[in-house]
């Protein structure tokens, strides 16, 4: 049985810390940031810890 592949989008959007953890980017942080006052673009700024309920679905993809 051949090697299973990881789901290529996921291996840009998620990484794996050092623990185990898996961490990701918040959402609207693209683009039409001038309509967006500063406190929400500061609540969008670095990477943050996953849900545990998604957790496995996004290892699953992974392949980890």
């Amino acid at each position: 049985m051949p090697k299973m592949k990881t789901h290529s989008s996921i291996k840009d959007r998620f990484k794996v810390t050092g623990t185990g953890k898996i961490t990701r980017y918040k959402a609207y942080r693209n683009h039409l940031l001038l309509g967006k006052s500063a406190r929400q673009k500061r609540s969008l700024r670095g990477t943050f810890i996953m849900e545990p309920g998604d957790v496995k679905r996004i290892k699953q993809l992974m392949h980890k």
